[in-house]
C-alpha cells in the first residue's frame, strides 16, 4: 500500500483521517495474505480519500504565494508589472 505524504494526512479531516487508517490496515492485512487483487482495490479508495486533501493543500500554496507576492510589493522588492 501506498501511504499519502504527511503534507497530504495533515490536511485530512478527523473522519477522513480514520477511514484512511482503517483502508491503510485493511490493506496491509490484504497484501501479508498476498491478496493483491483486492489489495489493489482498496488502494484505488485511498487514492480517491486524499483527493480533497490534496485540493486544500494545493489552496494553501496558492494563498502562500499570494501572501509572499503581496509581501515583496508591498515591500519595494517587486513591482506590480512584475506581478504577472
Amino acid at each position: 500500500m501506498r501511504h499519502a505524504s504527511v503534507q497530504v494526512r495533515g490536511k485530512l479531516t478527523r473522519d477522513e483521517l480514520d477511514r484512511y487508517n482503517a483502508l491503510m490496515e485493511v490493506g496491509s492485512f490484504l497484501e501479508e495474505q498476498d491478496r493483491y487483487d483486492l489489495s489493489h482495490h482498496i488502494q484505488s479508495e485511498v487514492d480517491k480519500l486524499i483527493l480533497p486533501a490534496i485540493e486544500r493543500l494545493k489552496e494553501q500554496g496558492r494563498e502562500r504565494d499570494q501572501e509572499n507576492l503581496r509581501y515583496l510589493i508591498d515591500h519595494g522588492l517587486l513591482d506590480e508589472e512584475e506581478e504577472n
